[in-house]
This record gives structure tokens, C-alpha cells and sequence, in this order.
């Protein structure tokens, strides 16, 4: 039976308890109240409002200018001269002669070949046509088959264009070689020059991100391709004077800008208008997030059951299996890619 010392002796244990509790407790507090005065500044989060109003990095990245065009000024004025002057009209307005109102043929989506290849083809490191010449044919691993000019433009107009091809003997296929290759007939052949291709982009540590991509496009892109990525057509209707990025009139998901490592170091060199490769508005990050946003737009599907015949050969950002890696379709597609390169050392050099 409890004796009343022993309760006293009980409840005392129990206040010293009690008392040892609240003092850790206030120690705790007092603890996370100086931590938050005096502590250092943990960072701040991922926010896609504050990168998508960076402003432009520092000019001059690059110094010498990319590898000139000839001036078609000097065409003569004759029937390859004209020829070739077609060629260059059917490059810079595609839509006006084969879109939905074209008048030649209605092939295409009403996209120009100079919305992506621009300059009609002369702009440095956007998509740039100078070494084609030079370097076709060429075997390539897309399809694992020797590929001339003319089925280089035929994939083009059905992938890019979302069109269908135009036989190698019409006049149009004829003055677009002609033009291609008048271009770079000063190039040696085999060779390549500055400016062609994509420029250089280092692979972020992380996944491009859609999110911090949408609110990019909103502050960098939409004022000239629409809030739904639409494009804007010029008064008459018959073509776009800045092309929609995605929907059922922009490229589909086989063509080559739909992986978002092209896309990338097209608009870092390119976009938005008014950019160069050497004077780019975007950031290194900037450019892969938009990047990642419109390519995770709808957009009209191809059918490519034939393309990359050798899997291993596929690029790192492929973003439709199978592969011979264990990584998932969607860091395929929007990374981290580096980890993917690392397992696929040969890829690294075809670049």
C-alpha cells in the first residue's frame, strides 16, 4: 500500500520530468528562431517566373562570323539562273506554291521551309544550308540507307512540313537542288563550314524542365507564336509569318526538331526574333525548358517503322523506344541526357 511520502516522492518525479520536457522544448524553439535571424539563407526554390525573365547572356560567345552565303545578286540571267532563283522562292514562301491554297500542288501543312531553315537556308547555325552540297549523299543511320539531296527534302517536307514528297523529276524538286547546291559550290567536297548545323549546347545536371519551359514561352515566345503556340499568318492567308510550334499545322514527331536536343541549340542560336548565335537572348537553360515545353505539345503523329533500323545507333534524346539501355522514354526525351551518353560512348562522337 502507498504511503503518502511515497506519492509525494512520485508526483516529485513526475514535475521534474514535466519541467525537463518544457526546458527541451523552449530550447528547441529558441534553437529554430535564431536559425531563421541568424542562420544562413537556404535557397530559394526552382522558380520558372524568375528564369523565364532572365535577361540575355553576354554577347560574343563566338568570335568570327559564321561562313557567308553567296549573294544571289550575281545569279546571271539565265535558265539556271532563274532556275535557282525559283528554288531559293520555293525554300523562302514553300506554302504560296505547295501549302493548303498553294499554286502548284497542296502538300504541305502551309509551313515555309525557311521557318525552320532560316534566311531561305543562309542564317549561320540555324539550320543552316551551306555544307548540304558538299556532304550529300550520305549514309544515314535514321534510316540506314544511303540518302541523297532530293530524299533529304522529301523528309523534310513529309516530317517538318507534315506534307507528302515531290517526285525527283518535277520542276520544283529540281530548282530546290539546284538552289541547295549553287549555295555550296564553293565548299570541297566532304567538307564542312562554320555555321552550319546547330551550335554547341552544354546538357544541364538536371531533366529539361515543361513547367519552367511554359512560363519561358510566355515571357520570350508568345508574342510572336501565340499564346497556344498558333503561329501568326501573314493578312492574305497562304502563309505564316512566324509558324505555329505545335497543333495539327506545325511539324510532327518525326521530324527532327521534335527531339528536344535539336530544338534547343536551334532556338538558343536563332530565337526568338532577332537572335543570333552570337548575340542569343536566351539562357543555356532557358533554351532547353521552352524546348521541352513545345515538344511536350500535341502535334500531328508519323508513322516511322523504318526509321534507326541499328537501335543502338539512335540518338541520345530519341524520345520513342526501344533501346539497348535501361533508361525510360522520358529521359530519352527530356533528360538528364548525360548519364545516356555515358552508357552509349559512340553517340558522343557521332555529335
Amino acid at each position: 500500500m502507498e504511503t503518502p511520502s511515497d506519492s509525494v516522492a512520485r508526483l516529485s518525479r513526475l514535475v521534474r520530468i514535466l519541467l525537463l520536457l518544457t526546458s527541451a522544448l523552449v530550447l528547441v524553439v529558441v534553437v529554430v528562431v535564431l536559425t531563421q535571424l541568424y542562420g544562413p539563407a537556404s535557397p530559394p526554390p526552382l522558380a520558372p517566373v524568375a528564369e523565364a525573365n532572365e535577361g540575355p547572356p553576354p554577347s560574343g560567345s563566338y568570335h568570327r562570323p559564321a561562313t557567308a552565303a553567296p549573294d544571289t545578286a550575281t545569279l546571271p540571267h539565265t535558265a539556271a539562273g532563274r532556275q535557282i532563283r525559283y528554288g531559293r522562292d520555293l525554300i523562302a514562301h514553300t506554302a504560296r506554291y505547295l501549302g493548303p491554297q498553294g499554286s502548284v500542288a497542296h502538300l504541305t501543312n502551309g509551313m515555309n521551309c525557311q521557318n525552320c531553315h532560316l534566311d531561305a537556308g543562309t542564317k549561320g547555325f540555324a539550320n543552316n544550308y551551306l555544307a548540304v552540297a558538299a556532304t550529300y549523299p550520305k549514309l544515314r543511320a535514321r534510316s540506314g540507307t544511303m540518302v541523297t539531296t532530293q530524299m533529304r527534302v522529301n523528309d523534310c517536307l513529309e516530317r517538318s512540313l507534315n506534307g507528302r514528297p515531290l517526285a525527283d523529276s518535277s520542276r520544283e524538286m529540281r530548282a530546290i537542288v539546284a538552289y541547295i547546291n549553287w549555295l555550296g559550290h564553293d565548299i570541297p567536297k566532304g567538307k564542312k563550314v562554320y555555321g552550319t548545323g546547330f551550335t554547341k549546347l552544354a546538357y544541364l545536371p538536371r531533366a529539361a524542365d515543361p513547367v519552367i519551359g511554359k512560363a519561358v514561352f510566355a515571357a520570350k515566345c508568345q508574342s510572336c507564336h501565340g499564346p497556344h503556340g498558333e503561329g501568326k499568318q501573314l493578312a492574305d492567308g497562304r502563309e505564316y509569318q512566324y509558324p505555329p510550334l505545335w497543333g495539327k499545322h506545325s511539324y510532327n514527331d518525326g521530324a527532327g526538331l521534335y527531339r528536344v536536343t535539336n530544338l534547343a541549340r536551334y532556338v538558343k542560336a536563332a530565337m526568338p526574333f532577332g537572335a543570333a548565335f552570337d548575340h542569343p537572348q536566351l539562357t543555356d537553360a532557358q533554351a532547353w525548358d521552352v524546348a521541352a515545353f513545345v515538344n511536350s505539345q500535341p502535334r500531328p503523329h508519323l508513322n516511322t517503322p523504318r526509321d534507326w533500323p541499328d537501335i543502338s545507333k539512335k540518338p541520345v534524346d530519341h524520345p520513342f523506344g526501344p533501346y539497348t539501355d535501361s533508361f525510360s522514354e522520358r529521359q530519352h526525351k527530356y533528360g538528364p541526357y548525360q548519364p545516356i551518353e555515358d552508357a552509349h560512348p559512340q553517340l558522343a562522337k557521332a555529335k
